[in-house]
């Protein structure tokens, strides 16, 4: 039995809208410093004419204040004239007040000051740390409930502890214990990715494996055998032996399994299909025969717009309109990145260690190396960052994967200097609205507009087949990523992108977004409870956000084997070391979102039956 289909999920210590926490709420004055920060996102552009509040229930529940709190907030903004309720429209803005000093430029600021609520200069660095025990915390499977909500200190343990993603493994991996580590080149220690040119791999024919790309790379011995990647010969032996190539995700998809935690995908038995036809409906009548023609390849302007919205009220981030491309997910988004970056000089993007093996292949697609950084319980290290050499970095900071590590308050400001010093972040936002035990975390681009690269998507929030994204970056990379489009597929199509702007214009997608959390949340809860009976003394990373848990444990068994194991039991998972260019711990990444909490269960025995039938 699944569970219920609640539509209100337990606070999950503040509302994404606006990025207000519950630390925030004063002990008196309430209803005074909610109208406030309303007047505050009102007057600085976050909330456009036309934005819709949330409804009374549901902020004075994320908020953890009586509903009359709320009621009062927006009261008083309605006697200024600055809000309206329009009934079954909810409360919407419909005036701005008059000012003389005009807004920041969205893309033109240096970050000083940061947004009220913010790990930036000026702004609230504990938001981007540790105080929630953040994402970062490491929970023993052995010692929590069901719900998982006990932190267990130490961060993320010592090198060689199963808790520590990044320390030597217990078994020798390709590449040796030493090395090489980040900073540490092809040529020897110390020597830095940038400069380095990368040639663009060959595509490989149907039953053949996929050649190696230039290297090597740190935990990537030389092609001295030949020997193909994954992928290639039958069985789980053969999709898990040797180095994962571009078609192995392609392969764990087509493999049958009884149970499935493939991390990254959400319960996609609640797509709102009704809301999603009634706004269709909607939008087809309203539509004209010239909309049905070719549309503007940076996207259809109403959902440019609703995306604008939807990223000032829920992550933080003003951005005009016109700045916002939509793409086909992220994956186009960096496919449209490769040769902008290069035209700028860049020839390597580095990565965190660990980091996605997906993300990782598109960029070396594209030619560009992608040197590894570790991630620590404060995320990624920018000390090793300057130590690459390389000018750009794919981060996920709000949820680093596959850790679940909150990039912290103090390492944000490390990023934001490395950036004015002349870097570029590509900010992978990729599943931010996934929170359960901790406050919402400001995005970067709200920092430090003109030196971050924003991706999001709705691949997390509703599901990837709909293949829609956005891409907001510095201006002076705009023209240039809209001619890429262009000549890539002249535009998404146009009629998803007017339903999915409607689903955010009525609120549709914030309720939706607020059903699925509590499902998820009780999903991952069922998985935790799980691992501490069936999988004792593994520790377990990232439970406080997202879709997936990374699960570490102490045995010699190579996690590739563990999954290899774990398939021909019936249950298809990922090796952390997939993630990995550098030799660490084992552990598998699980994904929970998509699974009912009876079939976890199960599934997670069969983890336990094969870890034992190994050892």
């Amino acid at each position: 039995m699944d569970e219920g289909w609640d539509t209100v999920e337990v606070p999950a210590r503040g509302s994404d809208f606006l990025q207000l926490a519950v630390a925030d709420v004063p002990a008196g004055g309430k209803a005074e410093w909610l109208a406030g920060r309303l007047r505050q996102a009102i007057a600085d552009g976050r909330l456009a004419v036309g934005s819709r509040l949330p409804p009374t229930r549901v902020l004075a529940a994320e908020l953890r204040v009586s509903r009359g709190v709320v009621t009062e907030a927006y009261r008083r903004l309605a006697e200024d004239g600055q809000v309206a309720g329009r009934r079954r429209g909810g409360t919407v803005v419909v005036a701005v007040p008059f000012t003389t000093t005009p807004p920041p430029v969205p893309d033109g600021g240096s970050g000083e000051g940061g947004v009220p609520g913010t790990g930036g200069p000026g702004g609230r660095g504990a938001q981007g740390g540790n105080e929630a025990g953040g994402a970062g915390s490491v929970r023993d499977a052995g010692s929590m409930g069901a719900a998982g909500s006990a932190d267990v200190a130490g961060g993320l343990g010592w090198p060689g502890d199963p808790g520590d993603l990044t320390g030597p493994s217990p078994r020798e991996r390709v590449g040796g214990p030493g090395g090489p580590y980040v900073g540490q080149g092809a040529g020897g220690p110390g020597r830095p990715y940038a400069g380095r040119r990368v040639d663009r791999p060959a595509v490989p024919r149907a039953g053949q494996g996929t050649p190696r790309p230039p290297g090597p790379y740190p935990g990537q011995g030389a092609a001295e055998d030949g020997q193909p990647y994954a992928g290639e010969g039958g069985g789980p032996g053969g999709l898990f032996g040797g180095e994962p190539g571009v078609e192995v995700f392609d392969a764990l998809r087509a493999a049958p399994a009884a149970v499935d935690f493939t991390p990254g995908r959400p319960d996609l038995t609640t797509f709102p299909r009704a809301a999603w036809l009634r706004a269709e409906r909607t939008v087809l009548a309203e539509l004209s025969a010239g909309q049905l023609g070719y549309g503007d390849p940076r996207g259809a302007p109403r959902l440019r717009r609703a995306v604008a919205d939807w990223l000032a009220r829920v992550r933080g981030v003003r951005v005009e309109p016109d700045a916002v491309l939509i793409v086909a997910g992220t994956a186009q988004a960096l496919t449209l990145l490769h040769p902008v970056l290069r035209a700028d000089g860049v020839d390597a993007v580095a990565v965190e260690e660990p980091g996605s093996l997906g993300a990782r292949q598109h960029l070396r697609n594209g030619g560009l190396a992608t040197p590894p950084v570790p991630v620590d319980e404060e995320g990624v290290r920018v000390d090793a960052l300057r130590a690459t050499g390389a000018r750009a970095v794919l981060l996920t900071p709000a949820h680093q994967f596959p850790t679940g590590v909150v990039t912290s308050g103090e390492r944000r400001r490390e990023l934001l200097e490395w950036a004015r010093d002349g870097g570029l972040i590509l900010e992978d936002d990729y599943d931010a609205e996934h929170r359960y035990d901790r406050p919402p975390v400001p995005a970067l681009r709200a920092l430090l507009a003109d030196r971050v690269c924003y991706l999001g998507s709705v691949s997390k929030l509703l599901a990837p087949a709909l293949r829609i994204g956005w891409l907001v970056a510095p201006a002076r990379y705009r023209a240039a990523l809209v001619d890429a489009k262009r000549f890539n597929d002249l535009g998404n199509a146009v009629l998803p992108q007017l339903v999915l702007a409607r689903l955010m214009e009525s609120g549709e997608l914030e309720r939706h977004l607020r059903l699925v959390r509590g499902r998820h949340r009780r999903r991952r809860d069922a998985m935790i409870a799980a691992l501490a009976g069936h999988l004792p003394g593994a520790r377990v990373h990232g439970a406080a956000a997202g879709l997936h848990l990374t699960v570490t444990y102490a045995s010699e068994v190579p996690d590739t084997e563990f999954a290899a194991a774990a398939l021909a039991h019936g249950v298809k998972c990922q090796p952390l070391s997939w993630h990995r260019q550098s030799p660490g711990p084992p552990g598998l990444v699980l994904g929970y979102a998509a699974t009912p909490p009876g079939v976890i269960a199960e599934g997670v025995a069969l983890l336990g039956r094969a870890l034992r039938e190994l050892t």
